[in-house]
């Protein structure tokens, strides 16, 4: 059964990049990743103080919002300086906003940038962001959808040292990207230690030097060398990564989700490229994938995958000794075969 993301709203508005934002009467700012809804904010600020450094800044919160703020910051002062109203927590507005900020699409002030930020969080809102994304009021949407994939999160941070007018090695991006699996603010701000740190390229020296000692590299360290069958470098690189202080819950996270990508590609025979497309992952994973699944068969995979399943369980919670629960998960990984059979 092939899972299916949420189709994005229909929307008579232009869409625009959180990465080249514009002005426009009204700016709709929408979804939940706020790395991203931030940066499209402030480049919006940017552009329009480049525009005219008078620039006049309002902020308003619309879930505590007092009536009538929002044509009051956004009305011409007595010499015509430019206004960008920032309004954030739409998804919780007040119904005193509500009925103002759609009232307001029917006439935007002139010279005038509005920014709604709405998170998704709730269906709060809705008939503003109908309203908006009927075309009332003249505005763009900027979409900032959550990033889950590996695949998004590896376009994010290629898009960071893209932008720059930087060249960082493949193998060193995977290896960033992996480092911060679980936050993409962390990410942002490691890609741009690195762009502002390093002159030349980045290469995977650089990416160890820096983040070598986070704990999700080492659980990808740990599980690449389990997965290729070296038991006894896979039990020294386990203690090893547990003696620096890895954390065994974001371990058994990380070796399940590089099992999960072997199942996914196992047995298929298609090229790496339209397998890629197929399930929302890149070229290159695709291929670490089936060179990780030489020497496995679908037994092997199966018990590897449900070990898994039963040692996350169990150092969150479900045991008394994690780092157990760890080595016994390997020792199946490695030798591919039941723990204690031989």
């Amino acid at each position: 059964m092939v899972t299916r993301r949420p189709s994005a709203p229909r929307s008579a508005i232009p869409q625009v990049s959180w990465r080249e934002p514009r002005p426009a009467p009204i700016v709709l700012i929408s979804g939940p990743e706020e790395v991203c809804a931030e940066r499209a904010t402030s480049r919006l600020r940017e552009y329009l103080r480049a525009e005219d450094p008078s620039l006049e800044i309002s902020d308003i919160d619309a879930a505590d919002y007092t009536a009538g703020t929002l044509l009051a910051v956004s009305a011409p002062s007595l010499f015509g300086e430019p206004r960008l109203v920032r309004v954030s927590s739409v998804e919780k507005c007040s119904d005193a906003f509500l009925a103002e900020a759609i009232s307001y699409l029917a006439g935007p002030q002139d010279g005038a940038t509005i920014v709604l930020r709405h998170t998704g969080a709730s269906v709060r809102g809705k008939k503003l962001l109908e309203a908006i994304r009927a075309g009332t009021g003249g505005g763009i949407e900027i979409a900032c959808p959550a990033v889950r994939r590996d695949s998004d999160r590896y376009d994010f941070a290629a898009g960071e040292f893209r932008e720059a007018g930087r060249r960082i090695a493949s193998n060193a991006l995977r290896s960033l990207v992996a480092a911060f699996a679980d936050d993409l603010t962390e990410l942002a701000a490691a890609c741009q230690q690195l762009i502002v740190d390093v002159e030349g390229d980045i290469t995977d020296q650089i990416v160890e030097r820096y983040y070598g000692g986070r704990v999700e590299t080492s659980a990808f360290t740990v599980a690449d060398i389990a997965i290729a069958g070296r038991y006894g470098d896979a039990l020294v690189s386990l203690r090893q990564a547990l003696a620096s202080g890895a954390d065994p819950v974001p371990m058994v996270a990380a070796i399940a989700m590089k099992l999960r990508t072997m199942a996914r590609v196992a047995g298929t025979r298609e090229s790496s490229g339209a397998l890629a497309s197929r399930l929302g992952m890149k070229d290159w994973q695709v291929d670490r994938a089936r060179r990780d699944l030489a020497g496995w068969n679908q037994d092997a995979l199966g018990l590897a995958i449900q070990a898994t399943a039963r040692a996350d369980a169990e150092v969150k919670g479900a045991s008394r000794d994690p780092v157990f629960a760890l080595e016994r998960l390997i020792t199946v990984i490695a030798t591919r075969a039941p723990y204690g059979s031989a």
